[in-house]
């Protein structure tokens, strides 16, 4: 496959492999840096609809700042306490600061360049984002009445003097100040507003075609608001702060506990001021100074401030400007048994691909649990839930009925803590009994387990997801749910949830491995023998999809079997710590990351098995964990092996196989750590647009015939051999 060069503008060691980790590993935060400019790179595609470019250009920037308030943040305490444990690549936290900066710094530069690129485009589709000199007479009369009707009332002007105490500013919090002259003496005085998080940051005016910012707006109305004053000059300024949550693991009261450290968190240390270039250096000086942040990365900039504000473009009605909507499948099997997805599930195991194939078939899952007479028990792990309750209003409606539930609400979720608690409230009011695991670890296992009574017989239905239980995200984030009745792994998830409820050690489990036990020394055991197998020269081979890999020891392990000859292709959208390609080190490792219209989420694992990759032979695995530390070490993941022919095929030969075929959506990492788009070949392959327009093997029904007679999935014209060659191509 051809590529095609981005120029990155990372610069990361390009050594030959040596003992010194920056030979061995690449930073974790430069490598994320990496991943989000490849996610602003897709609003540079011109294959996209303008909404659709716009949409990826908010969504790096919202990845950014929370990149700030998490990562950078903790970066940021470890210099403070004079922390200096290195990073995977041997920096300390001083050492990788200025790093970070200077690479975000350029990013949100290239964000600017691409937001000028955008504006003119999207005003030649007809949606004016204005400017101040766009304001003629109708929008002139609409947004005086706006300002005096809705914004004015919401603002409060206050003077930046020794009786007036700086206010506080809120994280992500969006102010402005005004430099006036008092006409009466030519006293000079300054004003700050913070602009009111209660209305959108862009108001959209009523011919539906233009919106102006709040910002735009009280410039334009500085007049009406300082009466008796002239305006010399305006900036506004943003403020990213410490965002992540500290708790004592001997809290006696952990909700009390996370809901004292949410309110803390709003007030945490400023870590990024980001200013318009007209702000005075004196001014950012003293914000600087009032809100405590003297050592805060600043920048500025003459663009849009707060480039995630952009997402309210892409919602005024323009459905032309964005993707044609894609509607996902529900399953046939369960269609073909009236609906009912026990008798569906009970028939033969399930794999359901989310976005394409609808989430909707899990909610019928536990609505249909929670409305059976049968059902004597349902329990959940909740990780993410989101705001539509839809599997809160079915665990409260089976409890309701009288059945025992039981709900693992995981506190320590990242920004969901507040939404988690107030679902764990409800589910509580319900008669559900709420557990939250583990105070040291985060139960990031997605499970729902299912007990039904069948004539004198006791069956345990069981779903598993590489993904949350959140409707919204399914549908864009690709997923997996894998439904089953097999006894033995009812077994294995109920000793899971009791291990998480109960701190009931597991010791016999018979398929599923789990986080912190079982898992990471399974996983180094499959690959151990694809390692002998390449040593005997018996067919190896190694294909792994995840989020993140970023764990030194299992980097060590594949570098290992590299060593071996085992060819290796690993999908990673984001993080990767592993360098690919390098002689003596990894020349049988392709790193590559697919960046598309979904999230890719899904992780997967697949060994040879002493047959070529793909085959009916190879073990294959589904997960919830990515290959990180945290969570090998510190969360409660699951793996599970899939023996069902018909799932292991979708998986396998059709959802793995795609992504590692895809030449439309895909980049290859280089030795360098840069990333380099794959330019599509004569028969280019979209493996999104491949699954919008192909049913899966396991949900089709009486359409295919049983597991003995599974076809051979064929990707014609495509194949196994258009794989990318696991050596990385020198960009040097």
């Amino acid at each position: 496959m051809a590529l095609k060069s981005l120029s990155p503008s990372l610069e990361i060691a390009n050594a030959e492999p040596t003992a010194d980790p920056a030979g061995r590993y690449f930073n974790r935060e430069l490598s994320w840096l990496q991943f989000n400019r490849r996610v602003l790179s897709e609003a540079a595609n011109p294959a996209y609809p303008l909404f659709e470019r716009l949409r990826f250009l908010s969504i790096s920037g919202a990845n950014l700042d929370e990149f700030f308030m998490v990562r950078v943040a903790g970066l940021r305490g470890q210099v403070l306490q004079k922390v200096e444990d290195a990073s995977i690549d041997g920096l300390t936290p001083a050492q990788q600061l200025p790093l970070i900066a200077a690479e975000a710094d350029a990013l949100m530069a290239e964000q600017q360049a691409l937001w000028s690129e955008l504006k003119p485009l999207l005003a030649q589709a007809g949606v004016q984002v204005m400017t101040a000199r766009d304001i003629d007479g109708p929008a002139e009369r609409e947004l005086g009445k706006f300002f005096r009707e809705q914004l004015f009332p919401v603002i409060t002007p206050q003077a930046l003097d020794p009786a007036h105490p700086f206010p506080f500013i809120p994280n992500l919090g969006l102010s402005m100040l005004f430099e006036l002259k008092r006409l009466k003496d030519g006293e000079p005085v300054r004003e700050l507003i913070m602009l009111p998080a209660a209305l959108p940051r862009l108001h959209v005016l009523e011919d539906g075609a233009r919106c102006v910012s709040l910002e735009v707006v009280l410039r334009h109305f500085s007049g009406r608001l300082f009466p008796g004053y002239t305006v010399l000059g305006s900036a506004a300024f943003r403020v990213i702060r410490d965002s992540d949550i500290d708790f004592e693991e001997e809290a006696e009261d952990l909700v009390r506990t996370f809901r004292s450290a949410i309110k803390r968190r709003r007030r945490g240390r400023v870590i990024r001021l980001e200013t318009e270039t007209a702000i005075h250096p004196d001014l950012s000086a003293l914000i600087k100074r009032e809100l405590g942040g003297e050592d805060a990365f600043t920048v500025k900039t003459d663009g849009f401030l707060g480039i995630t504000d952009l997402s309210l473009v892409v919602e005024m009605d323009r459905p032309d400007l964005r993707f044609v909507p894609y509607v996902p499948r529900f399953p046939e099997r369960i269609a073909e048994h009236d609906g009912d997805c026990f008798a569906a599930i009970r028939q033969k195991d399930l794999i359901v691909h989310h976005p394409y194939e609808s989430f909707d078939v899990v909610l019928a899952y536990l609505r249909q649990a929670a409305a059976d007479p049968d059902v004597l028990a349902i329990k959940q792990t909740l990780y993410r839930a989101g705001k539509q309750g839809a599997v809160i209003r079915a665990l409260c409606d089976a409890a309701e009925a009288g059945k025992s539930v039981t709900a693992v609400v995981e506190l320590k979720a990242r920004f969901d803590e507040e939404q988690n608690l107030h679902w764990a409230a409800q589910l509580e009011r319900s008669g559900v009994q709420v557990v939250y695991g583990f105070i040291e670890m985060k139960t990031h296992a997605k499970i729902s387990l299912v007990v039904r009574r069948e004539g004198k017989l006791i069956r345990t239905y069981c779903h598993f997801g590489t993904g949350n239980y959140h409707p919204v995200t399914a549908r864009i984030y690709t997923d997996l749910s894998f439904f089953t009745a097999d006894p033995a792994i009812g077994r294995d998830a109920a000793e899971v949830l009791n291990y998480i409820t109960g701190y009931l050690e597991p010791s016999d489990l018979e398929q599923m491995v789990i986080s912190p036990l079982t898992l990471k020394p399974k996983l180094f055991e499959l690959i151990d023998r694809e390692i002998a197998n390449a040593r005997e020269g018996l067919p190896s081979g190694i294909w792994a999809k995840m989020n993140s890999l970023s764990d030194r020891s299992a980097i060590d392990k594949l570098y290992e079997a590299s060593a071996a000859g085992v060819p290796i292709v690993l999908v990673v959208r984001g993080v990767c710590c592993l360098r690919a390609g390098v002689p003596g080190l990894s020349e049988t490792i392709t790193v590559k990351s697919v960046i598309g219209r979904f999230l890719e989420h899904s992780r997967i694992w697949a060994f040879a098995n002493g047959a070529p990759l793909p085959s009916a032979g190879a073990d294959l695995y589904i997960s919830s964990a990515d290959w990180m530390n945290r969570n090998f070490e510190r969360r409660v993941e699951y793996a599970l092996p899939l023996r069902n022919a018909t799932v292991h095929a979708q998986v396998l030969e059709q959802v793995m196989l795609a992504n590692l075929l895809d030449d439309e959506q895909s980049w290859l990492m280089q030795r360098d750590g840069s990333y380099q788009r794959i330019v599509p070949g004569s028969q280019p392959f979209n493996l999104h647009r491949y699954f919008m327009t192909n049913p899966s093997l396991s949900g089709r029904g009486a359409s295919l015939e049983e597991d003995a007679a599974v076809p051979t999935l064929s990707l014609t014209p495509l194949s196994a051999a258009h794989l990318p060659h696991p050596v990385v191509p020198d960009p040097h």
